[in-house]
């Protein structure tokens, strides 16, 4: 009788140990398809903030595509300045297909960032004054149309991923450093590839926290860098283009002018024919000797900004030269390539 009432026993112990065993394996699943479900309406609740940007590229290898999100209720979308911007006409694709025509608000060269804006208000955005700041070994999401893969109503593409460290950058693009140099989060996903620069970073919950970088190299080591800039870094930006301070002044605007103003002539910059009512500040040649000459400027730069003052044609050009005086120094930011350069005349 004992052996048969040991196996019994060891059997009933079996069978608890296979109903605990069961039951705690139907727990974890059950978890694992909450978490799932819960990641999923993150990822639905966050993809309608996200658009497709198209605009100039097409030559020499550069895409015409980049990716930006809504922040506003009037349809106003922050997104990373660069030559996809510098276009007569730059196009939205909205999350449900829709697509409009953008306008440029406004730009920061410093930081490299735009916002534009869409007459549509019924687009879901973020509210940066609730943007979130991250920690090393934090999940997180980044959303953007990484290669250019969605073109209308096909949602943004998801990478999930950990911060593996928040640093300074120190990064180059072509041979040319990076202006910016503040605070990053390094993002152990392949984020910042074609298409996905303007993108935004999130936490699992999907609160906003950053804006996804441009294609650039560590300056030390010469690897490809994946890396967001924190909106606590670019609000106080944002908002001043918003206000209007880096769009072009107003030709009414009240404001005291040089009795003798810098001219396209005293800084030796020759620009193509003005032929058309917004023509592009493209420079044709430069005089020799000259201020342009002597702070490098070359056929073909395009001026993009004057002392952070948006530029979008050579009206606006000759305009912003009447506020400084001939004998003060003449801060540019030109477009050289995909490049941006900033160069100072007069000094």
């Amino acid at each position: 009788m004992d052996p048969v009432v040991v196996r019994t026993e060891g059997c009933r112990m079996n069978r608890s140990a296979f109903v605990i065993a069961l039951t705690l394996s139907l727990g974890w699943l059950t978890s694992a398809a909450q978490a799932e479900s819960s990641l999923a309406r993150t990822i639905r609740g966050v993809q309608p903030r996200i658009v497709k940007i198209f605009g100039a590229g097409g030559l020499r290898g550069l895409e015409s595509y980049q990716s930006g999100f809504v922040i506003s209720p009037e349809g106003h979308i922050l997104t990373v300045w660069s030559y996809v911007l510098d276009s007569s006409v730059i196009t939205i694709v909205a999350n449900d297909g829709r697509r409009f025509t953008a306008e440029l608000v406004g730009a920061d060269p410093e930081l490299e960032v735009a916002v534009l804006k869409v007459d549509a208000d019924d687009l879901p955005f973020f509210n940066l004054d609730e943007s979130v700041e991250l920690t090393s070994g934090q999940r997180v999401l980044t959303f953007s149309n990484l290669y250019g893969i969605a073109t209308g109503d096909e949602p943004a593409s998801v990478l999930h991923g950990y911060i593996t460290a928040i640093t300074d950058l120190q990064g180059r693009r072509s041979a040319a450093e990076v202006r910016y140099k503040g605070p990053v989060y390094v993002v152990d996903a392949m984020t910042n590839n074609p298409g996905a620069a303007g993108g935004a970073l999130t936490d699992q919950q999907g609160q906003i926290a950053g804006v996804l970088g441009k294609e650039i190299r560590n300056s030390s080591n010469n690897v490809w860098l994946n890396y967001s800039i924190p909106i606590r870094e670019l609000q106080n930006s944002v908002e001043d283009i918003l206000s209007g301070r880096f769009r072009p002044r107003s030709r009414d605007e009240n404001q005291n002018r040089p009795k003798q103003p810098v001219t396209l002539a005293q800084l030796g910059l020759i620009l193509l024919p003005d032929v058309l009512p917004k023509t592009p500040p493209f420079v044709e040649r430069v005089a020799p000797e000259s201020p342009a000459e002597t702070a490098g400027l070359q056929p073909n730069d395009l001026v993009m900004f004057v002392e952070r003052r948006l530029i979008s044609s050579q009206r606006d050009l000759r305009e912003e030269l009447t506020f400084i005086d001939r004998d003060d120094p003449v801060r540019l930011t030109l477009l050289r390539g995909d490049e941006l350069i900033e160069v100072t005349l007069n000094e």
